[in-house]
């Protein structure tokens, strides 16, 4: 017999028992060690980075549909690459570990929506990931990705966030406002808002999105920049860049957690 918990898991996921590719993040589990005192102490940050190493390997998995708040979606897909192959999803992974890391630092329980970068695993599908944390009431949460996009010379960041109607009408506001301090903490460490981005101030609303219509904390996806452009690629892959990435973002969270 599935024990409760991981019973949970697979209904919330959709998954088949014996398909599994990897342990699911539990919505009730606490997956931070001990945490010190700190400015962020008794606040609970969920980081989802984007996507999962492996998910070109199950597309049977990844491509089913789930329900993504208005309407059906692929339960994921298999994110973007620098044009030398380096994959979004290994760069949302070391990005997300280090804000861990950070953000323990400061206090913070937190939260990941998976908890591997391989190649033999899959998922987790996006209405997991955007229902992880409601069960805990997290105070904020932030989903890591890399763009993709062929046109030349786009490059630089943006932020998006769900609009205000609907089944995200109550978590518009805080999210508008993360988003905001978040663009604000990326300019500040110096990294440019995207120019391929209608109105060019590195914000994004969108309501197709399950990991933001999910979410019943205030949210926000980063799109740290253009995996195919030259530049942000050479910051992407780079330890350093990494780590610049990280650091801004916690800031930015920071930022935002101390006017609530």
């Amino acid at each position: 017999m599935l024990q409760p918990l991981l019973a949970l898991a697979l209904a919330l996921s959709g998954a088949v028992p014996g398909t599994i590719s990897g342990p699911l993040p539990d919505p009730l589990a606490d997956q931070t060690q001990a945490r010190a005192a700190g400015p962020l102490s008794g606040r609970t940050v969920v980081i989802d980075p984007g996507h999962q190493l492996g998910n070109s390997s199950h597309p049977a998995q990844v491509s089913r549909s789930v329900w993504a708040g208005y309407g059906r979606k692929a339960c994921n897909t298999t994110g973007t690459a620098t044009n030398a192959g380096f994959p979004e999803a290994t760069f949302n992974w070391r990005v997300a570990r280090r804000m861990q890391k950070d953000l323990e630092r400061l206090g913070a329980r937190v939260m990941l929506t998976r908890h591997s970068n391989s190649r033999k695993r899959w998922g987790p599908c996006i209405d997991v990931r955007g229902r992880l944390g409601n069960r805990v009431h997290a105070d904020v949460k932030i989903s890591i990705h890399g763009d993709g996009t062929y046109a030349r010379g786009a490059h630089g960041f943006h932020v998006i966030y769900a609009p205000h109607r609907g089944l995200t009408a109550d978590t518009y506001r805080g999210s508008r406002a993360a988003a905001l301090a978040t663009r604000a903490a990326m300019q500040r460490a110096g990294f440019v808002r995207a120019n391929y981005i209608a109105g060019g101030d590195g914000l994004d609303v969108r309501s197709d999105l399950g990991t933001l219509n999910l979410s019943n904390m205030p949210t926000v996806m980063v799109e740290c920049g253009n995996m195919r452009d030259p530049g942000d690629a050479a910051r992407m892959t780079s330890s350093r860049g990494q780590q610049r990435y990280a650091a801004a973002l916690v800031k930015g969270i920071k930022t935002f957690l101390a006017t609530r």
